[in-house]
């Protein structure tokens, strides 16, 4: 995708340029944290920017480099990238957020809150995908594919579009970004949201991060028959109606 012309960039520590908007309003922002390849132009990242200015809520979406409209190739990136890219984006609003993590964005959101929780006033999460690297991409390699991958890349057939092309850095950085294998406190309100016919991210995913993660007030919504898109018109109110309910809580114990 190429870069509008009316859309604003900012470039992170690692000279990465990072296309965004920012959406002035009260605080604490919400933030919204898309998926692998996906971009902030998708159904999720505006619905809840529509949702956010009717509200006069403050609010962030953006591309991590190699996606959307943000500069670099996808096939140079990896988790640590990607985390950064958030990390830089978010000095972008002063205050307390609220993180909205899609997929990988939902892995990306809990390191965000791993490495700054002091700034974290909530979490939602949708289909997350944390430790996706090596659980479900490494886990499920033949041993030829992971042959064909350490000799550089491999390429995955995607319903998205064309190919995923999967580099030997994108999994052995990934190891360096894991969190379900060492404690992961979440002291913050955190709605998970799972759809049962989720092809990409299996429930099991879901049931996992729940058990293995560590916060006072954690809760699991399973959405019968929702796949991973989790875009349809219930899905988008259960997204805007989570996000409420953490920023309400957050509120009410500020």
């Amino acid at each position: 995708m190429t870069k509008d012309a009316q859309t604003p960039t900012f470039t992170t520590p690692q000279g990465r340029e990072i296309a965004y908007h920012l959406t002035q309003g009260t605080g604490p922002t919400v933030v919204f944290l898309g998926g692998f390849k996906s971009d902030m132009g998708g159904t999720k990242a505006v619905y809840l920017e529509d949702w956010a200015r009717a509200q006069g809520r403050a609010y962030l979406r953006f591309d991590y480099s190699g996606h959307g409209e943000s500069g670099g190739a996808f096939t140079d990136g990896a988790i640590g990238d990607w985390f950064e890219d958030a990390c830089a984006a978010l000095t972008l609003t002063d205050g307390p957020l609220v993180l909205v993590g899609s997929s990988m964005g939902g892995w990306i959101s809990l390191q965000v809150a791993r490495a700054m929780p002091e700034r974290i006033a909530g979490m939602v999460t949708i289909a997350a995908a944390p430790d996706f690297t090596e659980d479900s991409m490494w886990g499920g390699f033949s041993d030829a594919q992971k042959a064909e991958l350490m000799a550089g890349q491999v390429a995955l057939p995607s319903e998205y579009g064309e190919p995923y092309i999967i580099t030997r850095r994108l999994i052995e950085e990934g190891r360096n970004r894991l969190v379900l294998r060492d404690p992961l406190p979440l002291p913050f309100p955190v709605r998970f949201l799972q759809g049962t016919a989720d092809a990409d991210v299996d429930m099991s995913v879901a049931l996992r991060l729940l058990d293995h993660a560590q916060g006072p007030d954690m809760r699991l919504t399973l959405v019968d028959g929702a796949d991973h898109r989790f875009s349809d018109d219930t899905c988008l109110k259960l997204i805007t109606d989570a996000v409420t309910d953490v920023l309400q809580t957050a509120t009410d114990k500020g």
